[in-house]
This record gives structure tokens, C-alpha cells and sequence, in this order.
């Protein structure tokens, strides 16, 4: 019977020739870090903002109920009051909804912003690690050429 090649001590010697850097790793993990924290940052701003405009919104609809739940002279002054805060209740809304709106195009321009940047970091990143890894494939396949000499 024919016996089989081991191949473990070739692929051995082949990937001890071939060092594992992982600083790029490393360095993938935190510029990863980085982009969240910002993005997480661009989301809890846009938040806070929501908040406020919500908060205002139900003060601004608060106050102008005051004078619905007031007892009236005669029956057409409750739906006068009634008219009135509709009327007011519609500015408000559109008032809050435009504030809303500007809070929403803010985010977008930010995320778009940073999606950007990332990219072209990323792709600067990736040209410097393609250069690196072609440099030690390089050197490694000389290393193992001369070794098999």
C-alpha cells in the first residue's frame, strides 16, 4: 500500500513564514469604537432634542386647554373655546412638527457626514494594510523560497 504525505510539518513551516499582525485588528476594533460612540452620540443629541420639543408641545397644548374647562355664560361660548384652541392647537402642531422635521435633517446630515468619513478612512486604512500585507507576502515567499533551496 502507498503511504500518504503528512503535510503538517509543510503547513507548519508555511505558516510560521507568515506572521499574523494583529494590530490591524486592533486597530479596526477601535476605529469601529470610534464610529459608534459617534453615531450613538448624533442619536442620544437627536433624542434629547425630541424630548424638549415633546415636552414643550404638551405644555403649549396644557396651557391652551385652560380656557375650554371654564365654565361659560352661554352654549355658543363653548364652542367658541372649543374653535379657539383648535385653532391654536393646529399652530402649535405645526409649529412642533417643523421643529421636529429640523431635529430629523440634522440627524441625516450628521449620519451622512460620518458614513462618509468612515468610508474614507476605511479605504485609506485598507490601501495602507494592502500595502503592508503585500510587502510581507512578499518577503515571506522569498524567505520560503530560499528556504526550499
Amino acid at each position: 500500500m502507498t503511504k500518504s504525505t503528512d503535510f503538517t510539518k509543510y503547513m507548519t513551516d508555511m505558516m510560521g513564514m507568515m506572521p499574523v499582525d494583529t494590530s490591524a485588528m486592533q486597530d479596526a476594533f477601535k476605529t469601529q469604537a470610534a464610529f459608534a460612540e459617534k453615531m450613538s452620540k448624533v442619536a442620544l443629541d437627536a433624542a434629547e432634542q425630541s424630548a424638549e420639543i415633546s415636552h414643550k408641545w404638551t405644555r403649549e397644548t396644557l396651557s391652551k386647554m385652560g380656557p375650554v374647562a371654564t365654565v361659560k355664560e352661554d352654549a355658543s361660548d363653548y364652542a367658541k373655546a372649543m374653535t379657539d384652541f383648535a385653532s391654536a392647537y393646529a399652530e402649535v402642531s405645526a409649529e412642533n412638527m417643523a421643529a421636529f422635521a429640523e431635529v430629523a435633517k440634522k440627524v441625516q446630515m450628521d449620519t451622512m457626514e460620518l458614513l462618509m468619513a468612515a468610508g474614507k478612512e476605511a479605504q485609506e486604512d485598507a490601501t495602507v494594510a494592502v500595502k503592508k500585507a503585500t510587502a510581507q507576502a512578499s518577503t515571506a515567499t522569498k524567505k520560503a523560497a530560499a528556504a526550499a533551496k
